[in-house]
């Protein structure tokens, strides 16, 4: 079975099909925030472009999109400012969409809900949006906050940032450890990060299926090389993938032939 979708809903599954007396084999996307982190030679040598391809990638879609990046990590100071007021103004200018599903969108909502009240969550911009329609809304939250409230790394299904400023690069590293399972996470990074981005790297490599530099996550390539999925939530194997040639393995079971007779074989083995 394979299913793209919610952490509850795909959960609910997931022990369903376990719980059987004959267990079905279970394959689930069920939830990534696809963290940014924006490195600081980068973010002040770049900073508005990024909120520019952050905020069309974030909404592409409504922000339907499993690899939807929902959370930027910058370390505090001018740069993080100018960043965030880069990134408001680029989602104030994009209009409202229409979600796929009364459902979805009433989800969304109630995201949204969760976040704005949460205890130390800064609102940077706010908008309106009803019915099945979706608008961008974007969230602050300092890294002391975020590492004392987990609640804060669950995925909201649609157009909602979130900026999570770390008094330095050592509270960057320790979020990054926080992390749970991710399907994408992406380094901005100019070479004169190259050395905190190594730092990071063996880090993020346990936490996501695929790793990105100075690019956005929400195109997904059909390719060989292409891995989507990742440690849990992100999916309940991380040993896969549901995008790709490799993906066909989902649905594959192995069997090893030992000393058996060639017309026995499948006809594929035979020489």
């Amino acid at each position: 079975m394979g299913f793209t979708g919610s952490l509850a809903g795909g959960r609910a599954l997931y022990d369903l099909c376990a719980a059987r007396p004959e267990p079905i084999p279970f394959y689930g996307e069920l939830g990534s925030v696809n963290p940014m982190f924006l490195l600081p030679a980068a973010l002040a040598a770049r900073g508005d472009s990024i909120a520019s391809g952050w905020a069309q990638s974030l909404t592409m879609g409504a922000g339907q999109f499993c690899t939807n990046p929902g959370i930027a990590f910058v370390v505090g100071g001018s740069d993080a400012d100018a960043f965030s007021a880069a990134a408001k103004d680029k989602l104030s200018e994009i209009d409202a969409q229409t979600m796929l599903t009364d459902g979805i969108a009433s989800a969304y909502r109630q995201g949204r809900d969760r976040i704005r009240s949460t205890s130390g969550v800064r609102e940077v911009l706010n908008t309106s949006c009803d019915g099945r329609n979706a608008t961008p809304y974007l969230f602050s939250a300092t890294g002391k906050d975020w590492l004392a409230n987990e609640a804060l790394g669950e995925e909201v299904f649609g157009p909602l940032g979130m900026i999570i400023v770390a008094a330095d690069v050592h509270e960057m590293t320790a979020i990054a450890k926080s992390l749970k399972g991710q399907l994408t996470c992406t380094l901005h990074m100019d070479d004169a990060d190259t050395e905190f981005a190594q730092s990071l790297l063996p880090i993020l490599e346990r936490k996501a299926g695929r790793i990105l530099a100075n690019g956005f996550p929400t195109g997904v390539e059909v390719c060989d090389s292409m891995v989507h999925g990742g440690p849990y939530p992100a999916s309940t194997n991380f040993g896969a993938t549901s995008v790709g040639t490799m993906s066909i393995r989902r649905f594959l079971r192995p069997i090893a032939y030992q000393n058996i007779p060639p017309e026995l074989l499948p006809l594929d083995l035979r020489d």
